[in-house]
């Protein structure tokens, strides 16, 4: 109990660290310009390796969350569990690449920055947020479990179409190779080692103490890539503060849309609260950290996608606490029955 009150204290204010890492990166941007040149020659195959290590770091600990046994659950209670597929898979990149064909006409790398936060559904932070939500746990570690599966699979061809739809040409090869090193080698690597140290060491010393650690170094990881891609951007944002507004207007607008498609909907088909809230803050949150590596490899580290899909980061958190906090608000009157 007290582990996940201290969680629980810190997420609440992790909009404030989000907030205190981009300033920090901006700073650095200026006092320190010769560091964005020293880490952006860091890179393999157009992969950097600072920003890999940390977003290695970032997903690691989400994949540990990874229980295909709990899969076999999928047809206990399978409404909310399609929902947010059709959530994640139909409505969120729809809604997000016709905002983006409306507002970014012209500004190809931000239309591909929303596609691809569009196309991510989310398999970590999202245990965090259900948590603070009091919602069903266990159908929150079956839809993760099953979004870091279908992401393996759906997330390459889907960004391909949309990309290909808009008539904007990305380099294939470095989205699959992006999605080979960001989920599939974490997802590799979170298998062997649960197994082997579940075997060697125990599944209660993996699970309250291994795990706690790692999503403790998952935090810090996230932070430290705040800081270095906002050093690393800070001349974009600079010299363009109005790409800031430009991208937030979809990107807000989008969370409003599919959040709101969501709460209707899971009031709708009868899901009770505590099934519902988990199905509105999965099927409407975006796997960040695939779609900044992903920005990256495509386009570099001070490039426009990269700015989006980090400005996806900065409206997310703030957006899925307020939700925790409006789905209680909702549950309080009686909005989904008892």
């Amino acid at each position: 109990m007290t582990e996940e009150k201290s969680l629980g204290a810190f997420e609440k204010y992790l909009a404030f660290w989000v907030a205190a890492c981009m300033a920090a990166g901006l700073i650095l941007s200026q006092t320190m310009p010769g560091l964005s040149v020293a880490l952006n020659a860091w890179q393999i195959r157009g992969i950097s390796i600072p920003i890999g290590l940390c977003l290695f770091l970032m997903m690691y600990p989400a994949v540990l969350n990874l229980q295909l046994s709990e899969l076999r659950k999928l047809m206990k209670n399978p409404k909310p569990i399609f929902l947010t597929i059709f959530s994640n898979w139909i409505v969120a990149p729809i809604v997000t690449v016709l905002l983006a064909r409306y507002f970014l006409v012209g500004y190809d790398q931000l239309i591909v920055s929303l596609i691809l936060l569009g196309s991510s559904p989310c398999t970590a932070m999202v245990l965090v947020w259900g948590s603070l939500a009091d919602g069903n746990q266990e159908q929150n570690v079956i839809n993760t479990s099953l979004n870091t599966v279908t992401i393996m699979f759906l997330y390459a061809p889907i960004v391909t179409l949309l990309t290909g739809i808009q008539n904007i040409p990305i380099d294939k090869g470095l989205l699959v190779l992006s999605v080979l090193v960001f989920i599939g080698l974490p997802m590799l690597m979170g298998y062997f080692s649960k197994k082997y140290l579940t075997e060697s060491r125990g599944e209660t010393w993996f699970n309250e103490t291994y795990k706690p650690v790692i999503g403790k170094i998952s935090m810090i990881a996230l932070l430290t890539t705040l800081v270095v891609l906002f050093s690393l951007n800070g001349d974009v944002l600079l010299n363009n503060p109005g790409l800031i507004v430009k991208v937030s207007t979809p990107l807000i607008l989008g969370f409003v849309i599919v959040v709101g498609f969501n709460l209707l909907a899971t009031k709708v088909i009868g899901l009770a609260y505590r099934e519902a809230i988990i199905s509105v803050i999965i099927g409407s949150s975006s796997h960040f950290e695939i779609a900044i590596a992903t920005a990256i490899s495509l386009y570099g580290i001070g490039s426009q996608a990269a700015l989006g899909t980090t400005m996806g980061l900065f409206w997310e958190v703030p957006i899925m606490l307020a939700l925790v906090y409006i789905g209680k608000w909702l549950n309080a009157r009686g909005y989904w029955g008892k």
